[in-house]
């Protein structure tokens, strides 16, 4: 392994491909720090931008805007008690009391360190199970990756929402949007209603500029003219030095949080759909339960921050496990790095390393160095950061409607690709009014190709006969599986329903 990564030190270490992945870690931080903003959205209009770099140099550089993203996402939270992402929400715990302590500055070196270490032992992890996880998944028939991958749309269904059947229509429908094209099998059009631009399918950039990028946009503007987003000033910094300052005994003190917050973040970002929210929230609980002093979190207590921003981040290179060892994106932001690599000629899974192991190994490197660069860039860009977050949405927003527009145009559809984006913007408008999942719908349109050729692969090779799974084990257990997640899930939706519908005791004097 050492070997491959220093053949591939060539394509990382130089001046314009190191340019890049600090300009992503950068990008992905401001976008983080702003609240209403995320890193998804950040991803999607960045990719019509990698088309003239390096597959490696363009990886590196959206990987880069995901950690960058997930760091960032701290910096609203912490001075606004607004959580950039959902993931930072328990980081507001005792982030912002701190803040309200004149602690900011702290706060922030806590967070930054935190995120910082959790990202580095999950980019280890990454680059030590991959490549066997992928070996083990090359003996895997047709058959068996089916059904992996019937149990990863379902699995993700059921954690991705509270409503099981709202996340299932969506993932159906991101799967019926993976149809237009040409069939793989006879090679005619299909379902391309005479549009010589559907031939090839629908343009992975508009749906998910759209569906991610402009949607997001729409709800920000329909949120500010109800007045939602009127964000409090910061409380000033405390005049003591130590207030602001991070000694050496107290990042060893923090140092027991950020371990276990690594450690759980490592683990639920290898489980697809499980999410960083999640491993916040794990992390967080361990961390006070095995504290001394409980009673302190909640109170602008360190280790309360080092856990959920260490878990936060180390879930970003742990979620790419799945995406490089059996091509299947449990997040949003891995389904856009997924069709990123397909967009540069790389195919996610266990062939990934046969075909591209020098560019895997070259992304390794890359987000190693954007690990260096995240910590470079939160120490020095913290203030500037600061004050990034008071800039007005009337300032961004139009901003962010021209590179996604600009992008769309880009990716060689000309207008139809900007009058896709348009289409799907409004689609993911409603879908997030209506509370259905965008990740299973992102997730299930980037599957779909894969998903229809292991089918029929496996139809022809089981000559469609039930039978041929006793031979099978794997392919029977993941079965199990997703039935087993539908039942669960359908079962706790349903109780769910009736609670909600049953009348309620009311006092008759009221």
């Amino acid at each position: 392994m050492l070997e491959e990564l220093l053949t591939a030190s060539g394509d990382i270490f130089t001046p314009l491909v190191i340019a890049y992945i600090v300009l992503g870690v950068l990008l992905g931080y401001v976008v983080g720090a702003l609240p209403g903003m995320n890193r998804t959205t950040a991803i999607a209009v960045a990719l019509p931008f990698t088309f003239t770099m390096s597959p490696a140099a363009a990886l590196s550089f959206l990987i880069g805007i995901n950690k960058g993203g997930a760091a960032g996402s701290a910096v609203s939270a912490i001075l606004l008690n607004v959580p950039g992402e959902p993931s930072s929400v328990v980081t507001t715990y005792d982030g912002y009391p701190m803040t309200k302590q004149g602690k900011a500055q702290k706060a922030l070196k806590v967070a930054l360190l935190a995120s910082v270490a959790g990202d580095v032992f999950a980019t280890i992890v990454l680059i030590l199970l991959a490549r066997p996880i992928a070996r083990f998944a090359i003996g895997l028939g047709p058959i068996e990756l089916a059904s992996i991958l019937v149990f990863s749309i379902t699995f993700i269904a059921a954690v991705s929402g509270e409503s099981f059947l709202k996340a299932m229509i969506a993932g159906f429908l991101g799967l019926l949007l993976s149809a237009p094209g040409i069939d793989i099998e006879t090679g005619l059009p299909r379902l391309t209603f005479g549009i010589l631009e559907l031939y090839d399918g629908v343009p992975l950039l508009a749906v998910a500029i759209g569906t991610l990028a402009l949607s997001e946009i729409l709800v920000q503007i329909d949120e500010g003219w109800r007045g939602r987003h009127q964000y409090p000033r910061p409380p000033d910094d405390s005049a003591v030095a130590a207030d602001r300052a991070l000694s050496l005994k107290e990042i060893v003190s923090v140092s027991p949080a950020v371990l276990r917050g690594s450690l759980v973040g490592t683990g639920i970002g290898l489980l697809p759909g499980l999410g960083a929210t999640l491993a916040s929230f794990l992390s967080y609980t361990w961390v006070r339960r095995s504290s001394k002093t409980p009673e302190a979190f909640g109170k602008g207590q360190p280790d309360g921050v080092a856990a959920s921003e260490s878990a936060d981040n180390a879930t970003v290179p742990a979620s790419l496990i799945p995406v490089f060892a059996i091509g299947v994106p449990g997040s949003l932001s891995t389904a856009l790095l997924m069709g990123a690599f397909m967009m540069h000629g790389l195919t996610p899974g266990p062939f990934l390393f046969r075909d591209g192991g020098e560019v895997v190994f070259a992304i390794y490197l890359g987000m190693l160095l954007a690990s260096v660069a995240l910590l470079a860039v939160g120490l020095f860009g913290q203030r500037i950061f600061s004050l990034v977050i008071r800039v007005r949405q009337t300032v961004i927003l139009p901003v962010i409607v021209f590179l996604c527009v600009v992008g769309a145009y880009m990716e060689g559809g000309g207008m139809f690709g900007v009058y896709l984006m348009l289409i799907f913007g409004l689609v993911g408008y409603f879908m997030k009014k209506f509370d259905y999942s965008f990740v299973t719908f992102v997730v299930g349109y980037v599957l779909g190709p894969m998903a229809e050729l292991t089918i029929r692969q496996s139809l022809i090779i089981s000559e469609a006969r039930p039978g041929v799974l006793i031979d099978h084990p794997i392919a029977i257990l993941f079965l199990l599986l997703a039935i087993l997640s539908i039942w669960r899930f359908a079962i706790a939706g349903a109780r769910s329903m009736r609670m909600d519908q049953s009348p309620s005791v009311q006092d008759p004097n009221t």
